[in-house]
C-alpha cells in the first residue's frame, strides 16, 4: 500500500497481526522486499511494518538531497501517519543511522521498546594511508579529466572513467541521492551511541566489509547493556546468508514463541 508523507508517496507493507509492533528501517538503496525474511522471523506474534525510504524502492524521491536528520524527521512523521505509538525498531546499515539519530531527540511521539542494529552504519573511520593516497589520486585525475577541453578530445574515455568511480550504490544513484549518500557518509554518529537507552541487539557478519566488525565492537562498548551476535562466514547481509540462525536469534531476543513451546 502507499501512504503520503510531506507530499511524497511512500511504499509500505504490513504483515502479521500481533499486539506488539516492529518496524524495519532498510539499508541504503534496497527495497522493502529484501527484508521479508526478517519480518517472517517474528511476524507470527508481531505486527511487522516495512517501508521504502524516500528515494529508495518504490517510494518517491525527495526534491532535494536529505541528510540523516531529514530522514529522521520523515520517519517520525511516518510513524504518526501510521498511528504507531509503540514499536521495536530493526535497522540494517543506513536504517541504523536513523535509529541512532532518534537518540538525540528529547521527545518522540512514540515509545521504542527494543532495538536491533544489523551491520549498522554510523561510525566514520579514519582513512588508511592507502585510502588517502587513492583519494588524492582521484582528486588530481578529476581536476584534469573533467576539464572541458580534455573531455572534448577524449569524451568516451573520460565518460567511462567517470562511470567507474565510487561504490556500486553511488554509481546507481540519481544526482539527488548521490548527494544524500555523501552527506550520510560524512557524518559520524559515534557520540550519540551512549544516548541509546533501550535494550539493543547488534547482529553482524564477520566478513562484513561495508561496516566491519570493529564498528560493532565500538557500538557494543558505547551502547549500555547491548549485546553482539557475530555470524561466522557472513557479509553485510548476514540475515540472508544464515536465515535459520538469524531467525533463532530474533525469536529469542523478541521472546517469540515463549508461551507456545516453539
Amino acid at each position: 500500500m502507499f501512504v503520503e508523507v510531506d507530499g511524497l508517496k511512500i511504499n509500505v507493507k504490513i504483515s502479521g497481526s500481533g499486539e506488539r509492533t516492529a518496524v524495519m528501517l532498510q539499508g541504503w538503496g534496497t527495497n522493502l522486499e529484501l527484508y521479508n525474511s526478517v519480518a517472517a522471523s517474528i511476524n507470527d506474534e508481531y505486527r511487522f511494518v516495512q517501508f521504502d525510504f524516500p528515494g529508495f524502492g518504490n517510494s518517491d524521491e525527495p526534491k532535494e538531497a536529505w541528510d540523516v536528520g531529514r530522514y529522521t524527521d520523515f520517519f517520525i512523521k511516518l510513524m504518526e501517519k501510521l498511528e504507531i505509538k509503540e514499536a521495536a525498531l530493526i535497522g540494517h546499515s543506513y536504517g541504523c543511522r536513523v535509529i541512532i539519530k532518534l537518540a538525540e531527540r528529547e521527545e518522540l511521539p512514540f515509545n521504542i521498546t527494543k532495538i536491533v542494529l544489523m551491520g549498522a552504519a554510523g561510525i566514520k573511520r579514519k582513512k588508511t594511508p592507502s585510502q588517502l593516497r587513492k583519494e588524492r589520486r582521484y582528486k588530481f585525475l578529476k581536476k584534469i579529466l573533467l576539464n572541458r577541453f580534455v573531455h572534448f578530445l577524449f569524451p568516451e574515455i573520460i565518460d567511462d572513467w567517470k562511470s567507474r568511480q565510487g561504490s556500486e550504490d553511488y554509481r546507481r544513484a540519481t544526482p539527488v541521492m548521490k548527494k544524500a549518500m555523501v552527506m550520510a557518509l560524512s557524518e559520524d554518529l559515534t557520540e550519540l551511541l551512549p544516548k541509546i537507552n533501550k535494550e539493543t541487539l547488534l547482529i553482524w557478519g564477520d566478513k562484513d566489509t561495508a561496516t566491519p566488525v570493529s564498528d560493532a565492537k565500538i557500538m557494543e562498548e558505547k551502547i549500555k547493556g547491548s549485546g553482539l551476535c557475530v555470524l561466522e562466514g557472513c557479509t553485510h547481509y548476514a540475515f540472508l546468508e544464515k536465515p535459520a540462525v538469524f531467525k533463532n536469534i530474533m525469536r529469542n531476543f523478541f521472546k517469540v514463541g515463549v508461551n507456545n513451546g516453539n
